[in-house]
């Protein structure tokens, strides 16, 4: 029973029976949120002119020996295609049906058709992903800009004692001269006796 998947339709009555034990709640918000593409182009059969022929190409004998592959012509348009998918001529009438559908479909409606309209969602979120990664990108190049301007900052603070250091040393000399004695007093000011 938990196997079933059911998508809950806005409906006045209840559950069936099926799901009546199910505590989970439905929604179809997510289903409705996407836009909808527009019905698919129904070609009448007395427009289709249909062929059956022998398949060529990787297969085997099969595909060499048997009239398999399928190729519709829409008569009035003379739009023709060819499908060899499968070894199955079954599956592959109805993928040249699709196929002759999708052609129409673009031909009839261009910019509004499904097919423009997929291509147009798909070059829309390849846009944004690649947006989103130049993004993130940027913001680790200035990530690690700022950790060099930190790391610069500190490697400059040890400089700066050592030279504060070595400067107080040599006023140091100055004053009581450059003999073991003065060295010796230096170094009892550091601490180092």
């Amino acid at each position: 029973m938990n196997s079933i998947r059911y998508v809950a339709r806005r409906c006045s009555g209840p559950l069936p029976p099926v799901f009546a034990h199910s505590t989970r709640s439905f929604s179809a918000s997510a289903v409705l949120a996407a836009k909808q593409l527009p019905p698919r182009i129904q070609i009448p059969e007395t427009d289709i002119e249909e062929v059956f022929l022998r398949g060529s190409g990787p297969g085997g004998q099969k595909i060499n020996k048997t009239s398999s592959a399928v190729q519709l012509r829409h008569i009035p348009t003379n739009i023709v295609v060819k499908c060899q998918e499968t070894r199955s001529r079954d599956q592959n009438r109805k993928l040249a049906r699709r196929l002759l559908e999708a052609r129409l479909d673009d031909q009839i409606n261009g910019t509004q058709s499904r097919s423009a309209l997929k291509e147009r969602e798909a070059a829309r979120k390849k846009a944004s992903k690649a947006k989103k990664s130049r993004r993130k990108y940027r913001a680790l190049e200035e990530g690690k800009a700022d950790e060099d301007e930190v790391d610069d900052d500190e490697q400059k603070i040890p400089e700066q004692k050592s030279s504060e250091v070595l400067s107080e040393r040599l006023k140091h000399i100055r004053e009581h001269g450059s003999g073991s004695d003065a060295s010796k007093a230096v170094d009892e000011e550091d601490g180092k006796v």
